[in-house]
């Protein structure tokens, strides 16, 4: 095990995997989460800047939370982030739909699963594929 120094309160830690974070302000970052999505339901309305103001968590850290897909917005609510791909606003997650679209697409096509296999039964078989004996 390394020791690394809490990246929020720089306590030393025992770091294993993962964040580079203790397991106490991982507890009060968890807290604080809880608190901010029962704000963010009591208000559907909220910009994240006054979010962030009213719930003292950085914007930044709101970000996370929204890439993550942990935190969502409702749909008439002003907040949204920019598609990492076409940067159209979206409401949570990294990828707007048509972006998730054309990534599953491609990944398809890459790993040759959109290829349509022929049948085994409507396969010609040739008059050169029977079995041959020799006479002695």
């Amino acid at each position: 095990m390394e020791i690394v120094a809490c990246k929020s309160c720089g306590r030393l830690f025992n770091y294993i995997q993962g964040m580079r974070v203790c397991p106490t302000c991982v507890r009060k970052m968890e807290d604080k989460f809880v608190q901010v999505k029962k704000y963010v339901r009591e208000n559907p309305h909220v910009g994240i800047h006054e979010l962030s103001q009213e719930m003292e968590v950085s914007v930044s850290q709101i970000n996370r939370w929204v890439r993550e897909e942990r935190l969502v917005f409702s749909d008439d609510s002003p907040v949204g982030i920019p598609c990492e791909s076409c940067g159209a606003t979206i409401k949570t997650g990294r990828f707007c739909e048509s972006c998730k679209m054309k990534l599953s697409n491609g990944l398809r096509s890459a790993s040759g699963l959109d290829r349509k296999k022929e049948p085994e039964a409507k396969k010609k078989r040739s008059t050169s594929d029977k079995m041959r004996f020799l006479d002695n």
